[in-house]
Protein backbone atom coordinates (compact mmCIF):
# COMPACT_ATOMS: atom_id res chain seq x y z
CA UNK A 1 0.00 0.00 0.00
CA UNK A 2 1.10 3.63 -0.51
CA UNK A 3 1.22 6.11 2.38
CA UNK A 4 1.68 9.69 2.22
CA UNK A 5 3.89 12.19 3.91
CA UNK A 6 4.03 15.66 4.04
CA UNK A 7 7.33 17.26 3.64
CA UNK A 8 7.85 20.04 5.40
CA UNK A 9 7.34 22.21 2.53
CA UNK A 10 4.11 21.30 1.83
CA UNK A 11 4.27 18.72 -1.06
CA UNK A 12 3.41 15.42 -0.87
CA UNK A 13 5.40 12.66 -0.93
CA UNK A 14 4.85 8.84 -1.45
CA UNK A 15 6.34 6.56 1.04
CA UNK A 16 5.90 2.67 0.98
CA UNK A 17 4.67 0.93 4.06
CA UNK A 18 2.96 -2.39 4.29
CA UNK A 19 0.24 -2.70 6.91
CA UNK A 20 -0.71 0.88 7.48
CA UNK A 21 -4.26 3.21 7.23
CA UNK A 22 -4.64 6.89 7.19
CA UNK A 23 -7.75 8.40 9.06
CA UNK A 24 -8.77 11.91 8.23
CA UNK A 25 -11.08 13.45 10.82
CA UNK A 26 -13.00 16.80 11.46
CA UNK A 27 -9.90 18.21 13.89
CA UNK A 28 -11.80 20.79 15.35
CA UNK A 29 -14.47 18.53 16.52
CA UNK A 30 -14.48 17.42 19.89
CA UNK A 31 -16.28 14.23 19.60
CA UNK A 32 -13.95 13.43 16.40
CA UNK A 33 -10.69 14.24 18.48
CA UNK A 34 -12.32 12.29 21.58
CA UNK A 35 -12.28 9.20 18.82
CA UNK A 36 -8.72 9.41 17.62
CA UNK A 37 -7.88 9.91 21.09
CA UNK A 38 -9.77 6.66 21.52
CA UNK A 39 -8.15 4.49 18.38
CA UNK A 40 -4.73 5.32 19.24
CA UNK A 41 -5.30 4.32 22.95
CA UNK A 42 -6.94 1.07 21.34
CA UNK A 43 -4.58 0.59 18.06
CA UNK A 44 -1.06 -0.72 19.87
CA UNK A 45 0.04 -1.98 16.66
CA UNK A 46 0.01 1.68 15.30
CA UNK A 47 -1.54 0.53 11.82
CA UNK A 48 -3.81 3.77 11.46
CA UNK A 49 -1.74 7.09 10.89
CA UNK A 50 -4.21 10.22 11.30
CA UNK A 51 -4.80 13.51 9.49
CA UNK A 52 -7.29 16.19 10.04
CA UNK A 53 -9.62 17.07 7.21
CA UNK A 54 -8.18 20.74 7.43
CA UNK A 55 -4.93 20.50 7.43
CA UNK A 56 -2.75 20.37 4.39
CA UNK A 57 -2.51 16.67 4.54
CA UNK A 58 -6.36 16.25 4.76
CA UNK A 59 -7.15 18.65 1.64
CA UNK A 60 -4.57 17.00 -0.84
CA UNK A 61 -4.95 13.30 0.13
CA UNK A 62 -9.40 14.38 -0.56
CA UNK A 63 -8.50 16.62 -3.63
CA UNK A 64 -9.88 14.02 -5.60
CA UNK A 65 -12.87 13.16 -3.48
CA UNK A 66 -14.63 16.43 -3.10
CA UNK A 67 -17.30 17.18 -0.34
CA UNK A 68 -16.04 14.67 2.42
CA UNK A 69 -16.35 16.47 5.85
CA UNK A 70 -16.22 13.47 8.12
CA UNK A 71 -14.35 10.65 8.86
CA UNK A 72 -12.57 9.17 6.22
CA UNK A 73 -10.80 5.73 6.24
CA UNK A 74 -8.08 5.46 3.32
CA UNK A 75 -7.17 1.53 3.87
CA UNK A 76 -5.17 -0.32 0.67
CA UNK A 77 -5.81 2.69 -1.57
CA UNK A 78 -9.37 2.76 -1.10
CA UNK A 79 -11.46 5.24 0.85
CA UNK A 80 -14.72 4.18 3.03
CA UNK A 81 -16.74 6.68 4.80
CA UNK A 82 -19.80 7.24 7.12
CA UNK A 83 -20.12 3.97 8.89
CA UNK A 84 -18.51 1.46 6.99
CA UNK A 85 -15.38 3.56 7.88
CA UNK A 86 -15.90 3.62 11.23
CA UNK A 87 -16.50 -0.61 11.33
CA UNK A 88 -13.51 -0.53 9.56
CA UNK A 89 -11.62 1.06 11.96
CA UNK A 90 -13.12 -0.90 14.80
CA UNK A 91 -12.09 -4.19 12.91
CA UNK A 92 -9.04 -3.34 13.85
CA UNK A 93 -8.57 -1.88 16.89
CA UNK A 94 -7.09 -4.49 20.12
CA UNK A 95 -10.08 -5.91 22.16
CA UNK A 96 -13.85 -6.44 21.62
CA UNK A 97 -14.14 -3.52 19.27
CA UNK A 98 -13.40 -5.67 16.76
CA UNK A 99 -16.76 -7.27 17.38
CA UNK A 100 -18.41 -3.78 16.20
CA UNK A 101 -17.78 -5.45 12.63
CA UNK A 102 -20.55 -7.86 12.86
CA UNK A 103 -23.12 -4.40 12.06
CA UNK A 104 -21.27 -4.37 8.99
CA UNK A 105 -24.30 -6.90 8.25
CA UNK A 106 -26.71 -3.99 8.90
CA UNK A 107 -27.36 -2.72 5.70
CA UNK A 108 -25.58 0.15 4.85
CA UNK A 109 -28.88 2.66 4.10
CA UNK A 110 -29.50 2.06 7.65
CA UNK A 111 -26.27 2.71 9.01
CA UNK A 112 -25.55 5.56 7.21
CA UNK A 113 -28.66 7.22 8.45
CA UNK A 114 -27.71 6.99 11.99
CA UNK A 115 -24.04 7.72 11.17
CA UNK A 116 -25.46 11.33 9.16
CA UNK A 117 -27.89 12.07 12.36
CA UNK A 118 -24.89 11.22 14.49
CA UNK A 119 -22.75 13.38 12.27
CA UNK A 120 -24.91 16.43 11.90
CA UNK A 121 -25.45 17.01 15.55
CA UNK A 122 -21.97 16.49 16.81
CA UNK A 123 -21.34 20.01 17.14
CA UNK A 124 -24.49 21.09 18.80
CA UNK A 125 -24.15 18.12 21.48
CA UNK A 126 -20.16 17.48 21.71
CA UNK A 127 -19.06 21.75 20.63
CA UNK A 128 -16.57 22.77 18.21
CA UNK A 129 -12.96 24.25 18.44
CA UNK A 130 -11.80 27.03 16.69
CA UNK A 131 -8.39 25.23 15.79
CA UNK A 132 -7.51 21.82 15.05
CA UNK A 133 -6.04 19.54 18.41
CA UNK A 134 -2.27 19.64 18.98
CA UNK A 135 -1.03 16.19 19.69
CA UNK A 136 1.26 15.26 22.29
CA UNK A 137 5.20 14.46 21.49
CA UNK A 138 4.25 11.23 21.56
CA UNK A 139 1.41 11.00 19.19
CA UNK A 140 3.08 13.49 16.61
CA UNK A 141 4.35 10.49 14.68
CA UNK A 142 1.09 9.27 14.18
CA UNK A 143 0.26 12.36 12.50
CA UNK A 144 0.96 13.18 8.77
CA UNK A 145 2.47 16.26 7.99
CA UNK A 146 3.82 17.46 11.72
CA UNK A 147 7.17 17.09 11.81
Amino acid sequence: MHLFRVSGEGGLTRIEEDKKAIILFDGVCHFCNGAVQFIIKRDRKAYFQFASLQSSAGRILLSDHPGMDSIVLIEDGQYFTESTAVLRIARNLDGIWKLAFIFQAIPKTFRDALYRYVAHYRYKWFGKSQTCMIPTEEMRKRFLGID
